[in-house]
């Protein structure tokens, strides 16, 4: 049994490194349809449950100072490629339907929530916000939106298990549908001259590998952004509703965005800093859970299905009515649910030319995810 401070940071680090390694090496073969997050948080859950360490106030204290600093300097760096002058390329067409396919999963959250609360546990409402921050941004929206609730390792749990099998079921749909977007298109009445002409304007960002005088410069600028945000989190007015730790991710958020207008977005390595910070977040998150306690996780599968055929029929409405192609509404629907890992390989199925559109839609989700969650955190207990 693990019993000091230095044991416990030593199995966190170990074992989100060794999944993000696997994650980088063998994707394709063992982490195609379960993302290598939710392994990691079920590893450690496992271990958790087993009484691996043994809780004491140090590891406690350890796990907050860890994970205060950490939020933070993730969401900055998440930040960093999100340059908005070349995302307003996207022209408002494009745009507003990512805006739209937003707006039509929270409200089918808010409907889903309603319908399913009383078959749910108590604080259901903390699943179904970290499932907002996720499905509008990615998971590190939802690890941010976590914060700021103070969410539950249970609620995280069964949020990181819709998030996986239901993610996994939409995408093949998506996928399923591309041959049909002809069919699709006539039935809409899409004219699709607009976007072939974004996708000839756009080019894919070159960034430069990640060295090791990048990444060391990343931690630094991203230590100051993380305790920048803390101070001003902490003296800057809040309420029950938006506490020091929204500010924060508000502060680190705006930190990246300013960064993200410099050239500085092509040194390299923000990438693969921000996404380790993830899985260390995640494994940290994951190191007060329980086993024993995911009991009533088909009933949240089932809410996230009937989310995504809410939002399905909304999308449909919606494409009817301003004749919208198959690419722009797959896209600005797996922008939100799938982020960057999955929206470029839907455009790519309809053209490579179209990559830049599902990147550029997906970072566009890393700024509105987490604000999101914080709307269905606030709305489901008033309601």
């Amino acid at each position: 049994m693990i019993d000091s401070v230095s044991g416990f940071i030593a199995l966190v680090l170990g074992c989100a490194g060794l999944l993000a390694l696997l994650e980088d090496k063998t994707a394709k073969r063992f982490f195609a349809l379960v993302p290598a997050v939710v392994v990691l948080y079920f590893v450690m859950l496992c271990a958790a449950s087993l009484s691996v360490w043994q809780a004491s106030p140090a590891i406690d204290q350890a796990y907050k100072v860890s994970k205060g600093n950490l939020l933070p300097a993730m969401i900055f760096l998440m930040m960093v490629q999100a340059d908005l002058r070349i995302i307003a390329k996207l022209g408002p067409r494009l745009l507003l339907t990512f805006l739209a396919a937003s707006a039509s999963i929270i409200l089918a959250i808010i409907v889903v929530h309603l319908l399913m609360h009383n078959w749910l546990p108590a604080q259901s409402w903390q699943t179904f916000a970290a499932l907002a921050g996720s499905w509008l941004g990615g998971t590190g929206n939802m690890v941010a939106v976590q914060g700021i609730f103070s969410i539950n390792e249970q609620s995280m749990g069964f949020a990181l298990l819709v998030d996986s099998i239901d993610y996994a079921v939409w995408v093949f749909i998506l996928l399923a549908l591309t041959p049909h977007a002809k069919l699709f298109n006539r039935w809409s009445g899409a004219d699709n001259t607009r976007l072939d002409q974004v996708a000839a304007q756009l080019n894919e960002q070159q960034i430069a590998p990640a060295s090791g005088a990048a990444l060391l410069f990343w931690l630094g600028a991203a230590a100051v952004a993380a305790q920048t945000a803390i101070w001003l989190g902490g003296i800057l007015p809040g309420n029950e509703f938006f506490n020091s730790t929204a500010w924060q991710v508000v502060v680190a958020t705006g930190l990246g965005l300013l960064v993200a207008q410099s050239r500085l977005r092509h040194l390299g390595g923000d990438r693969e800093l921000s996404k380790l910070m993830l899985f260390i977040l995640i494994a940290l998150i994951a190191s007060r859970g329980n086993v024993a306690n995911i009991g009533q996780a088909p009933l949240f599968i089932l809410s996230g299905l009937l989310i995504l055929i809410l939002h399905a029929l909304v999308m449909l409405a919606l494409a009817k009515l301003f004749r919208l192609d198959l690419f722009t509404c797959g896209v600005a629907s797996l922008a939100n649910i799938g982020g960057v890992a999955s929206a470029p390989i839907l455009a790519a199925s309809y053209s490579r030319s179209l990559i830049p559109v599902g990147i550029l839609m997906a970072l566009l989700g890393y700024i509105v995810g987490t604000a999101g969650g914080i709307l269905v955190g606030n709305l489901l207990p008033a309601i």
